[in-house]
């Protein structure tokens, strides 16, 4: 397969995106922003047009990103996975994440930090895979660590990593979705794989930045250098509307206030920052704020 694979760069910092999918999302998008008028959609529909399709659904990318530098290279969420995957139940998998990593000359084997923006199903699908799952060596899938009875003979997809997630994210796994923990935490703990966070922390390359509201213990990453910025965003900004309005409330955030919060804080920058955005859902997988 061959897929076109965008890159930003921030001082010695490449960020790479990472294509898994694209499809409709399960609910109307009237009913995820409530609040929105009619002049605001058309605002948002002008600036990304392709978020809408042509029965008026709200269009979905799903992709993860990568952050390459001379320090490391780091995996930024893991898509919607293979056909096995948690996200089988809406989204359209199998994702294409094996070719885009191969497309862009990633072999999962040489990632050494993978970080998880928070714990729903379409961030997370290729974290954790079984054999069955797992694409031939031809399909850009490099060596991993066997699956044990344990586990359910689930492993690390990028076997040589470090999982990072934020402890206020885990501690409300139960409520979040229970069955990650059979599915992805406990294979990653198993594996000695799972570190967990407690707000801000350094990245070999760039900083995990904790954007609660979307979950408990949503993160974002930042990469800074001088007056360039890119922030990956994971689900900070899941439509137009939200970097068009970003007081607008989402019908899926735990926290509306905490993510409106967290959203108005990112985005400020003074205006001589050139700030990168790298979203998982817009259409264009770089934007300029």
């Amino acid at each position: 397969m061959s897929l076109h694979v965008p890159r930003v760069r921030v001082g010695s910092a490449e960020i790479i995106a990472l294509a898994d999918g694209e499809g409709p999302f399960f609910s109307s998008r009237a009913d995820a922003f409530p609040e929105a008028t009619a002049s605001q959609w058309a605002e948002a529909d002008r600036y990304d047009p392709g978020a809408v399709d042509a029965q008026g659904r709200w269009r979905l990318q799903f992709r993860a990103y990568a952050v390459r530098s001379d320090k490391g290279l780091t995996v930024v969420d893991a898509g919607i996975g293979p056909a096995d995957s948690p996200a089988a139940t809406w989204a359209p998998v199998p994702g294409v994440l094996p070719d885009s990593l191969a497309a862009a000359g990633i072999d999962p084997a040489e990632v050494d930090t993978v970080v998880l923006t928070h714990l729903h199903t379409d961030h997370v699908g290729w974290a954790v895979v079984t054999e069955a799952a797992v694409p031939s060596a031809g399909g850009g899938v490099g060596g991993g660590v066997d699956g044990n009875a344990s586990t359910g003979g689930r492993r690390p997809y990028f076997p040589n990593a470090e999982y990072l997630l934020q402890r206020a994210e885990f501690e409300a796994l139960d409520a979040l979705n229970p069955q990650l923990r059979e599915t992805l935490t406990d294979p990653l703990a198993a594996a000695g794989r799972l570190r967990l966070l407690d707000g801000d922390t350094p990245l070999r390359t760039g900083r995990a930045v904790a954007t609660p509201g979307h979950t408990p213990g949503h993160q974002s990453v930042l990469i800074e250098d001088g007056r360039q910025a890119a922030l990956i965003t994971g689900d900070l900004l899941v439509h137009a509307l939200q970097l068009l309005h970003p007081e607008l409330a989402y019908a899926h955030e735990i926290d509306p206030e905490a993510a409106r919060y967290s959203r108005k804080r990112m985005l400020a920058r003074e205006a001589a920052t050139m700030l990168h955005l790298a979203t998982p859902h817009l259409t264009e997988p770089f934007l300029s704020a």
